[in-house]
């Protein structure tokens, strides 16, 4: 790994953190851990945890719950034990998990899930870490025309490269808002699916340059950006573009997500 490598990787987190966090994630952080708070647990598994937006609030609202946080990313949970000291924290594969049958009453998950490479494989991983009585509580991103940022992002960076532009938000992120395979593939793992329904929340950032770095410099789409032109003049333009559709400071749109609720069979 060279150093140009390293410091890509080293500085996502923090990109991802200043960008992303308070304006897309931690709208519905709350109200995942709303939901899990109804659920009285004691044993609570965070499956891609990122820098901690979701855990931040399981640990302020699931008082005396042991909570363990895990992404497969060592450089997100060195970030996120900073974020979120009182859960414990480890790297950890959503399809392979290295804990025992049984251990936890609530797995939960914020906009991790359609980043899995196969959805079945950790949802029977979910099934086999929880108890009998336990619960899958996770949320995944809407349709694109139903998240006001993403679908700006989008927009502008298919400006910059016309002929060869970036995919990844599309595809990847919002691959997974179909409800109908959501439940099949649960059904597949052996879950019976509890709730499912497609919340809309308010998203506010302080400004369209933070919302650009975070998605330009701080997810995947990076990647994709680097290999077709500049990062800093394609983040520019993306930040351009928020700013004329959104307005100036602050900005504010809006984003769907399907909250899924199940239990195992």
């Amino acid at each position: 790994m060279d150093d140009g490598d390293r410091r890509w990787i080293e500085s996502m987190p923090t990109a991802y953190e200043r960008g992303l966090v308070e304006p897309v994630f931690i709208p519905f952080a709350k109200e995942i851990a709303r939901r899990a708070a109804a659920r009285h647990p004691a044993r609570v598994l965070e499956l891609a945890a990122g820098t901690g937006a979701l855990t931040r609030e399981l640990v302020s609202t699931l008082h005396g719950a042991a909570l363990t946080a895990t992404d497969l990313s060592a450089e997100m949970v060195d970030l996120g034990r900073g974020n979120a000291p009182a859960a414990t924290w480890q790297p950890a594969d959503a399809m392979d998990l290295p804990f025992e049958d049984s251990r936890f009453d609530l797995v939960t998950c914020a906009f991790g899930v359609m980043f899995v490479p196969d959805k079945r494989a950790c949802f029977a991983e979910v099934a086999r870490v929880l108890d009998a009585h336990g619960t899958f509580l996770f949320a995944v991103w809407g349709r694109l025309d139903q998240h006001g940022f993403q679908a700006c992002v989008v927009d502008a960076v298919h400006e910059v490269f016309p002929d060869d532009p970036p995919t990844f938000l599309e595809t990847v992120p919002h691959g997974y808002a179909d409800t109908e395979v959501i439940r099949a593939d649960l059904d597949a793992a052996g879950f019976d699916t509890v709730a499912i329904e497609t919340v809309t929340l308010p998203l506010v950032a302080e400004t369209a340059a933070d919302v650009a770095l975070g998605y330009c410099q701080g997810t995947p789409l990076r990647a994709q950006i680097e290999a077709r032109g500049s990062l800093d003049d394609t983040t520019n333009a993306v930040a351009a573009e928020l700013a004329r559709r959104f307005g100036g400071h602050p900005i504010r749109t809006s984003m769907a997500a399907i909250v899924v609720e199940a239990m195992p069979r």
